[in-house]
């Protein structure tokens, strides 16, 4: 059940992590999923990135070319839209309002 949970919200906010990683550099699948590994989200299974990846491309927040590759087939490299980086200021700005708010709340509950 904890599991479970920790997965709905980990969708929730991936999104937002995904527009933070490719505002900063183009990248492909599966360096998109060593990148987010750097950060603690080693866990999170491709079957989980790409599909995002489709669903913000449908939507305009990325962009995504195919590109030669050195080690066999081309590979489809994302970077961020217009659209996309106002996304994540949104994202930037409510992650840290929910960040603060969360911590406060912590902070009453180990008072207890």
């Amino acid at each position: 059940m904890v599991q479970e949970r920790s997965s709905q919200m980990l969708k929730g906010i991936l999104q937002g992590c995904l527009l933070v990683l490719l505002s900063q550099q183009e990248m492909y699948g599966y360096m998109i999923s060593q990148e987010l590994a750097k950060y603690g989200f080693q866990n999170t299974p491709k079957g989980t990135i790409y599909p995002l990846l489709l669903n913000m491309e449908k939507k305009n927040l990325i962009i995504g070319s195919m590109h030669p590759s050195a080690d066999g087939p081309e590979r489809k490299y994302y970077h961020t839209s217009e659209q996309g980086l106002r996304e994540k200021k949104i994202f930037l700005e409510q992650w840290q309002d929910l960040q603060q708010n969360v911590n406060q709340l912590i902070k009453v509950e180990a008072k207890s």
